[in-house]
């Protein structure tokens, strides 16, 4: 880990911003970004505000696209917004520069976490930012490099998150939980092309 160091997190674009800006990577300003699994927008939102080329923010739910529709409207920011499951994308080679997301952490479903990954590494021409549970760091690591074929892998910085209890499947009303953001480069490293 280059950063050894550990956050309380209160919002993952302050730490996605703080940490692009920290480690001048240049994976975002003028650059194609997608956000994948967007939510209400908070990660693509800050690739914007970082000068993004474009954004993409990708979701299955048609009412987090709503709301991540009028954050951006809010701060007059020009972004895409798409309802797709990010596994059924029928995107071929690298797409975008740089994918940022926060997927599921595969609690619930093991290995949607990875799943989102896979994609990922698929359609990331330069970089891949992505957050996972800090206790799956090996085998995050070993997938990255072994299955989705990444050039590197790292860990940039650890984070601790406060999960209310947001789903039904939530047992507890809240859980401090240890997240790591990853960077990947995929191994093709190649200019997107559409």
């Amino acid at each position: 880990m280059s950063q050894n160091r550990v956050l309380t997190v209160n919002s993952a674009a302050q730490t996605l911003l703080d940490t692009l800006a920290e480690n001048s990577f240049d994976d975002v300003s003028n650059k194609v970004v997608a956000d994948f699994g967007c939510g209400c927008g908070t990660l693509g939102i800050a690739a914007a505000l970082l000068s993004a080329e474009h954004v993409l923010s990708i979701d299955i739910d048609p009412e987090s696209l709503e709301i991540a529709s009028l954050n951006a409207e809010e701060l007059e920011l020009d972004m895409d917004f798409i309802q797709s499951n990010i596994m059924d994308l029928r995107w071929r080679g690298p797409i975008v520069d740089t994918v940022i997301m926060n997927p599921p952490f595969g609690t619930r479903k093991k290995g949607a976490d990875l799943e989102f990954l896979s994609v990922a590494m698929k359609v990331a021409s330069q970089a891949v930012y992505s957050l996972h549970k800090t206790s799956t760091r090996d085998h995050v690591k070993r997938a990255a490099l072994r299955d989705f074929n990444a050039r590197s892998a790292e860990v940039i910085c650890e984070l601790r998150y406060d999960v209310p209890k947001m789903y039904k499947f939530h047992k507890k009303k809240e859980v401090d939980i240890a997240v790591d953001l990853w960077r990947f480069v995929p191994a093709s490293n190649q200019s997107r092309g559409i």
